[in-house]
């Protein structure tokens, strides 16, 4: 995808993913283009009108009784901009930035803001040339949305501050745009407040983590399926009879997954039948569908929400189809506040049951014949020990991160914004949950592929066989201690990349 056309209408995740992450150009339809230029007539009747009008001709916020006179309306636009350009810490991802951006324009594109068309055009120009602004973590409360990330993206637009340019150099954003040769913005009436006031941020961050996590989560089926086999469990809980006594669909793809990836097991079916004494498995292996189904369940529900999201217009003061201009509380980030905080207890959860199986692997008393620790030479060797450990750590991690931010609200403006989301700290603590839950399931499967190779001469399934092959193409099968930081990191793009979930389902067909 290598442009993608901005309408009136929602954009989707693939076209998010696109711009976001894959540098994907951006044009505005036609249709876009005739509607921002339609409601850019309703405020400028408004700017000429005596009565004062929010957003056009009086303060913002706690300052909003304050009339301004025409002559001081630019400065009051840019003035808005440059005192909410205030973030603070480190720079946010480049892929976050450039979804902010484009959800910004999508809004602009509604024609419900009342902004100019060279305004939406710039925006669009800037994320087709790769200028991405320098937008920092701390700063926005999530209500009245995404101000300070915002306006730092507005403030480059307008040839201050700086950015990244296409290649990731740093530099002034004057200098960026005169090299792409683009226009600086010089914001007219409302402009500034339309630029700045919607939850694009947090919703960006959301649309993308659902993304990754629904690729995560079929990784996960293959780690488990790959625990479930190399530690002589049973699939007969998986079977779907059983599953449908309790109807979740996300725990009956799960379920569906590992039976196809577990079919045809050679190591299976050398424990089956009567002289089998194990009646059922320990949770993690035996829960596997549950966790991972209500995982899935919880993505599902925040695509939900996500798309409703989408198919918003957010602003204050919004204009109206029929042309009235509304104050209202739309901005306010509680929809997207509760799921991003829903996706990161799943997502610890998730990587909880992951460790868990991991762990069983490394125990004599556990592991049904394996030696201490899937070592070579226990003692002399440490085998995956300490792998465990990080898995661990960042279980622990993530336990923390799943603390909901949303419930934290903190009051602001003299009290005027006395409620607010935290709909972006939410989503901030997602992004590292989806990180820790990709390398936590990336090292269940080291550790589970290590435990197949030592089930030999017996055979694994042809699908988690050629998962594990797939993997041996980077890391070697057991043997004496290694450096195990490679081997981990080249587990973690395996999983990151789809790359083990591409080897299964080139057995198995599309796993659900």
């Amino acid at each position: 995808m290598h442009q993608v056309t901005v309408g009136i209408g929602p954009l989707t995740r693939d076209e998010i993913v696109a711009v976001a992450r894959n540098g994907a150009a951006v044009a505005l339809s036609a249709e876009a283009e005739a509607e921002i230029c339609r409601s850019r007539t309703v405020v400028e009747a408004l700017a000429a009108d005596a009565e004062p009008h929010y957003g056009v001709s009086t303060g913002f916020g706690a300052l909003a009784t304050r009339h301004i006179p025409v002559e001081l309306r630019g400065d009051l636009q840019r003035s808005l901009v440059r005192s909410h350009a205030a973030g603070s810490g480190p720079e946010v991802e480049r892929e976050v930035v450039r979804a902010l951006m484009l959800l910004r324009l999508r809004t602009l594109a509604t024609g419900r803001t009342g902004v100019r068309l060279e305004t939406a055009r710039a925006y669009a120009a800037v994320l087709g040339a790769g200028i991405t602004p320098m937008v920092r973590e701390y700063g926005s409360l999530g209500c009245s949305g995404d101000l300070a990330p915002l306006a730092q993206c507005a403030l480059a637009v307008m040839g201050e501050g700086r950015v990244r340019d296409a290649r990731g150099v740093p530099r002034p954003a004057a200098e960026a745009l005169a090299v792409a040769g683009i226009e600086p913005i010089v914001l007219a009436e409302k402009e500034g407040l339309a630029l700045i006031n919607g939850t694009d941020g947090m919703l960006g961050m959301l649309v993308l983590a659902c993304h990754d996590l629904r690729r995560v989560l079929r990784a996960a089926d293959v780690a488990a399926a790959m625990s479930v086999e190399a530690l002589l469990g049973t699939d007969a809980v998986f079977a779907a009879d059983l599953q449908a006594l309790h109807p979740h669909p996300g725990q009956a793809d799960a379920a569906a997954n590992l039976r196809a990836l577990l079919a045809g097991s050679a190591i299976m079916d050398s424990h089956r039948g009567p002289e089998c004494t194990r009646v059922q498995d320990a949770y993690s292996l035996r829960c596997a569908p549950q966790v991972h189904g209500a995982a899935r369940d919880t993505v599902e529900h925040a695509e939900l929400v996500a798309s409703r999201e989408l198919a918003s217009a957010i602003d204050n003061p919004v204009i109206t189809p029929d042309g009235r201009v509304e104050s209202n509380g739309n901005f306010h980030g509680a929809p997207l506040g509760y799921v991003l905080d829903f996706l990161a207890i799943a997502a610890a959860d998730v990587a909880s049951i992951s460790e868990r199986r991991a762990d069983r692997f490394l125990d004599v008393a556990r592991s049904h014949g394996l030696p201490a620790f899937l070592a070579d030479d226990p003692g002399v060797d440490s085998g995956h020990m300490i792998a465990q450990y990080t898995a661990a750590a960042i279980v622990s991690e993530l336990k923390r991160l799943a603390t909901p931010a949303s419930v934290d609200s903190i009051p602001s403006s003299a009290m005027q914004e006395d409620h607010v989301s935290m709909g972006w700290s939410a989503g901030r603590e997602l992004r590292r949950a989806v990180d820790g839950l990709t390398r936590v399931v990336a090292i269940e499967l080291l550790t589970a592929a290590r435990g197949l190779d030592l089930r030999r001469p017996l055979a694994p399934a042809p699908a988690t066989a050629a998962v594990r092959d797939g993997l041996r193409a980077a890391v070697a099968g057991p043997g004496p201690d290694r450096h195990l930081d490679p081997e981990i990191d080249a587990a973690v793009a395996y999983v990151a990349s789809g790359g083990a979930v591409a080897a299964a389902e080139s057995v198995t067909g599309p796993l659900r």
